[in-house]
């Protein structure tokens, strides 16, 4: 444990950004299932909504430093070739 006060802060921070990034990441994966679901089901108006709304998800997510713009693209990669 840490005796520093600053360390202390941080490992606080630490935690709640963890658990920021975990949700957001939770967030990302509900919303691949949902697309994968559409696409099963042959709903395509409602997939074509769907892929462009994680495809937002996901480069919000690199924009905000939680994925990593290879792990992105390899995630939007596969979601592309998922639908044809």
């Amino acid at each position: 444990m840490a005796n520093i006060k600053s360390a202390k802060k941080r490992i606080d921070v630490t935690e709640r950004q963890s658990l920021e990034n975990k949700s957001y990441k939770s967030k990302i994966a509900t919303s691949v299932k949902k697309y994968k679901l559409a696409v099963d089901s042959k709903e395509t108006d409602k997939a074509e909504v769907l892929f462009r709304q994680t495809v937002s998800l996901i480069d919000s997510a690199v924009s905000k430093g939680i994925l990593q713009k290879a792990t992105a693209n390899r995630k939007k990669a596969r979601l592309s070739v998922y639908g044809k």
